[in-house]
């Protein structure tokens, strides 16, 4: 398996250490629920660098990116903007999301799942000769991640003084570039934070200060109850190439104007722009004791309407929860049934997010 540069650090912490996507990353350093609570309530730091920076360098590259993506990068003209969309394939399935960041006119990076990395490097090596377009896979780069309702006081802690101060005044979806460092306000978790795209040598200078300031290493558990509660998406879990964006709650990531912008998939969506969609994605809160799993069937009036894409249970709600994707007649607030072993349990149907910035904030209209 492959391991990230701060392997030997996660196993000197005590990590647990599993295989994900091919990689030996940590699980948790004890407690996944301690973790997950730290970050809602502190700060805590997680390396995923196991993730793929893609540099995109050409004068045509806005035009390869328009062509290749469901969003428009057209909408963030200025350097230090970043963007989400999808990589669609020929039939609207979802093949991989990602965020794409302008460093400069004819400069762009993107952030790539771990899981689907090579498949989606390979594809833009294969359309980016036709565009002019040079194609830079920054395996040289480690990021880590700094979530919770105190990491712009850490980030001004720990990093270099004139980046700090710059990056604790970004606004979401905006990052700053200096001497090979890009410090992003992103995150996956639903918190206040900051992503840090650094080389590898400063990524371990990084890791080594956050911890000493009160910072907590966080494994990747805790990762994936955070953004659960948070209602993101999980590639593989909540849409992949055969799930179509518009019926995952993701139909907001397609630009379809201006209308003579070609891109992969478009025609395959076209039809059903604007027309309501047989399934619809939303969120499930157990009401009895137990957790919520991948794949369960959910049934309403008797009739399996849909399935658990992601579920687990939830720190913040003390409740199982879930995101499936159902029948579009399935009302929102109202009652459903999962398969639980066969033991039919209840769950209320609501629009998520969960919890944002610490609260609890779903809705049943």
């Amino acid at each position: 398996m492959k391991r990230t540069p701060l392997f030997e650090e996660h196993v000197a912490l005590g990590g647990k250490m599993v295989d994900f996507a091919g990689w030996e990353m940590p699980l948790h350093y004890g407690s996944q629920l301690r973790e997950h609570n730290w970050v809602r309530q502190r700060c805590g730091v997680f390396d995923v660098s196991h993730m793929g920076v893609v540099d995109l360098v050409g004068a045509r590259v806005e035009t390869l990116l328009r062509f290749l993506l469901s969003n428009d990068v057209a909408r963030i003209p200025e350097p230090g903007q970043a963007q989400y969309g999808l990589m669609l394939n020929a039939t609207g399935g979802v093949s991989e999301d990602l965020i794409a960041y302008r460093l400069d006119r004819d400069k762009f990076f993107l952030v790539l799942n771990a899981a689907t990395r090579d498949k989606a490097v390979g594809w833009l090596r294969i359309h980016a000769p036709s565009y002019g377009v040079r194609v830079v896979d920054r395996r040289d780069l480690m990021i880590l991640a700094v979530q919770g309702p105190k990491a712009a006081k850490h980030i001004q802690l720990c990093l270099p003084e004139g980046v700090g101060s710059q990056a604790v005044a970004l606004n979401p979806f905006h990052f700053v570039q200096d001497k090979g460092w890009r410090v992003s306000r992103t995150g996956y978790t639903g918190e206040e934070g900051f992503e840090l795209i650094v080389p590898e040598v400063d990524g371990m200078t990084v890791w080594e200060s956050l911890l000493r300031s009160g910072v907590a290493p966080i494994g990747l558990g805790a990762r994936d109850t955070l953004r659960l509660e948070a209602g993101m998406h999980l590639y593989g879990h909540d849409m992949d190439g055969h799930t179509s964006p518009l019926e995952c709650g993701l139909a907001w990531t397609i630009a379809w104007e201006p209308l003579d912008r070609d891109f992969v998939g478009r025609e395959a969506l076209e039809d059903r722009w604007g027309q309501p969609a047989p399934r619809q994605r939303v969120g499930l809160i157990l009401q009895e004791r137990g957790v919520l799993r991948d794949q369960q069937v959910v049934l309403w009036q008797g009739a399996a309407v849909g399935r658990i894409t992601s579920g687990g249970y939830s720190p913040t709600l003390e409740k199982g929860i879930a995101l499936a994707q159902v029948a579009s007649a399935v009302p929102m607030g109202g009652m459903c049934q999962v398969d639980m072993r066969g033991r039919m349990m209840d769950v209320q149907v609501v629009r998520p997010p969960f919890v944002r910035l610490g609260k609890v904030v779903f809705r049943v209209q």
